[in-house]
């Protein structure tokens, strides 16, 4: 596949497109809500978005990050706004520093400190919130929500006109729900899936699955800090999640082998559900 070319893919009304091979590339973007998890070595579907949340700082999901901050100077684009781990924003500083005089030019970034609790606005709508995960160095995963409104039973056989009538009165007639929409997880081992209720409640979960047959063990794949099929397996009645989009597999599967390992090993009950997310 070609580095300038990301695939897609949807579901419902969430659109997904990018790239992830596990220690190549990952990064994968909702162009809707102009945002990106990750962005590998950068690449033009990634120009014209407004926010880049960093899950770690590997070259494979980070390397990215000047050349893009160095394209929307190029081209006039507003400043760009990364969301990353506390301990990742003095190295990236640094190395900003060093392309500025290297291009002889200064740029405008804004780098983000974020950690688990936070809330990171995109719309009124919409907003992501980090979560903790488990990889060799420091590291986070993303849920993106959607803030729903939904009429309180007690209101439900009202007229349009009474509940107009309420509204003025300054009576609240809605409930206010906070819904995970798509939760991303970057490299990390399986215990995320057990941080945050929310993360196994999201309506799309992108997650990593680096080894998907016992070509390595879970111990190895565990060492290094990822996450094994086997491990997934166990967990899949547990998850809630519509789909679950599995992402940076290791090159040592075609995309074709890792499709026929899923057929064979996914219980019939949920191949519907996990997909292998097409960019590789």
């Amino acid at each position: 596949m070609s580095l300038a070319v990301e695939s897609t893919w949807s579901f419902d009304d969430i659109n997904l497109c990018g790239l992830s091979l596990s220690g190549i590339r990952t990064s994968i973007a909702l162009p809707q809500l102009s945002l990106c998890f990750d962005v590998a070595q950068g690449f033009p579907f990634q120009f014209h978005l407004k926010r880049y949340f960093i899950s770690h700082g590997h070259l494979d999901h980070a390397a990215g990050i000047p050349y893009l901050i160095s394209q929307k100077a190029m081209t006039s684009l507003p400043t760009p706004n990364f969301y990353m781990p506390v301990s990742l924003v003095n190295p990236l500083q640094e190395i900003m520093k060093i392309w500025q005089k290297v291009e002889g030019h200064e740029y405008q970034f804004n780098f983000h400190a974020v950690e688990p609790g936070h809330i990171i606005e995109i719309d009124p709508r919409h907003f992501v919130r980090p979560f903790s995960t488990v990889h060799r160095i420091d590291s986070l995963g993303y849920t993106v929500f959607k803030k729903t409104k939904k009429l309180k039973p007690e209101f439900r056989d009202r007229s349009e006109t009474e509940l107009m009538q309420l509204r003025k009165q300054g009576q609240i007639i809605q409930d206010e729900r906070e819904v995970p929409m798509v939760s991303f997880t970057g490299d990390t081992q399986i215990e995320f899936l057990f941080k945050e209720d929310w993360i196994r409640k999201s309506k799309i979960l992108i997650m990593e699955a680096t080894y998907l047959d016992d070509s390595k063990t879970i111990e190895h794949a565990r060492k290094w800090g990822h996450t094994h099929l086997d491990e997934i397996l166990q967990h899949l009645d547990e998850i809630e999640s519509e789909r679950i989009v599995l992402i940076h597999t290791s090159s040592r599967y075609s995309f074709q082998r890792a499709l026929e390992i899923l057929k064979e090993r996914i219980p019939s009950r949920h191949a519907e559900r996990v997909i292998l997310f097409p960019g590789r």
